[in-house]
């Protein structure tokens, strides 16, 4: 394997001969989250529907904690 001089990470076997410019560029400025789920929380949680279902289900929860506990965080922001 034959290292590219400029950039040692390229290796000259690589072809971008018949690579398209900006391919994926909109999908990826949409922006991506890309999270590792733990092996056993897969089990419950398969592919990415069911996680986002179950986020879901918790965002009341999460919002109602934020609620009381906004005070607690602008207090700390001005330190």
């Amino acid at each position: 394997m034959k290292v590219m001089p400029n950039d040692p990470d390229m290796l000259e076997e690589y072809d971008f001969s018949k690579g398209i410019r900006g391919k994926y560029a909109k999908r990826y400025a949409e922006g991506t989250n890309v999270i590792v789920i733990n092996p056993d929380v897969v089990q419950y949680f398969p592919d990415h529907d069911s996680v986002n279902e179950a986020l879901r289900s918790l965002l009341p929860i999460v919002k109602r904690h934020a609620k009381k506990n906004a005070g607690q965080l602008d207090s700390l922001e001005e330190k």
